[in-house]
């Protein structure tokens, strides 16, 4: 049973039996509550003012809140695209097919897409180049066999690879929604992940992106086409804010405007 209230520009939701797409919701407080969403719909015109219509999610890992802007889009799966290079670099390094984000891997000689994609790249240089050769590289390294057992020991979105080793995390069948993301970045970046903490730490050192004002950026862009993604978190005063933004994009040009609307809703958020 839901009662929906409205209150400053946030809409509230007290939930006495209820869920939403299987996340518990409970009564929302003045003050953060342990596991509560709250849904941010008066947020939604920071990406309708730049023309898109997409989610954002913020998971707040030290008390397991949940903002939602965007709330029904918030629960879709998508395929992770270049995102899927966060649990890609960790599970290259859990199964030996690089000794560590140093390793210069071969990215095999043809033309790309990105002129820049064609160079032989460690993954340090190749997760923020978004470096896909690299990766698919590295994707036959580990091969399908692996890529099932690990999925599943990450619980990373529907867990699904299909038949083709470098490219499911491009054209499917793997998805995962925004909620998703926004858990499985909180864990990686408390070291919660079920992998060795010297994996997870290697990778988070590749991810960071700035600090400014006491607040470290963490994060990684993503786009198949037809839909953008940037997730990621930060960390100040010892608090994780872990996100996750998707939202159709169908031209590389619209690119930056993936960072732009994040960091202005982290921003109206008080993250930033």
């Amino acid at each position: 049973m839901n009662f929906i209230h409205k209150q400053r520009g946030v809409t509230r939701r007290t939930v006495l039996v209820s869920c939403l797409g299987g996340l518990a919701l409970t009564a929302f407080a003045e003050a953060p509550t342990a596991g509560e969403v709250v849904l941010r719909e008066d947020l939604n015109p920071v990406f309708q003012e730049r023309g898109f219509a997409g989610t954002f999610v913020l998971y707040e890992a030290n008390t397991d809140r949940l903002v939602l802007v965007n709330a029904k889009r918030a629960e879709e799966r998508f395929v992770p695209a270049s995102t899927f290079k966060i649990p890609n670099s960790l599970i290259a390094l859990e199964t030996g097919a690089v000794k560590d984000v140093d390793e210069v891997i071969p990215y095999g000689g043809k033309p790309q897409l990105i002129k820049a994609w064609e160079k032989d790249m460690a993954m340090r240089e190749a997760l923020p180049a978004s470096n896909v050769p690299v990766y698919q590289e590295l994707a036959r390294r580990i091969g399908l066999e692996q890529y099932r057992a690990w999925l599943e020991r990450l619980d990373y979105g529907n867990r699904e690879i299909g038949t083709v080793v470098d490219r499911f995390w491009l054209d499917g069948p793997l998805k995962i929604s925004a909620v998703e993301q926004a858990k499985f970045v909180a864990r990686l970046a408390q070291g919660k992940l079920d992998a060795s903490a010297e994996a997870q730490a290697q990778v988070r050192e590749i991810l960071r992106l700035e600090e400014n004002d006491g607040a470290v950026l963490y994060g990684k862009t993503g786009w198949d086409q037809k839909v953008g993604w940037w997730t990621g978190w930060v960390e100040r005063e010892g608090k994780i804010f872990a996100f996750s933004l998707n939202m159709p994009m169908e031209k590389l040009a619209d690119a930056p405007k993936r960072i732009e609307i994040g960091k202005a809703l982290l921003a109206k958020l008080g993250v930033l």
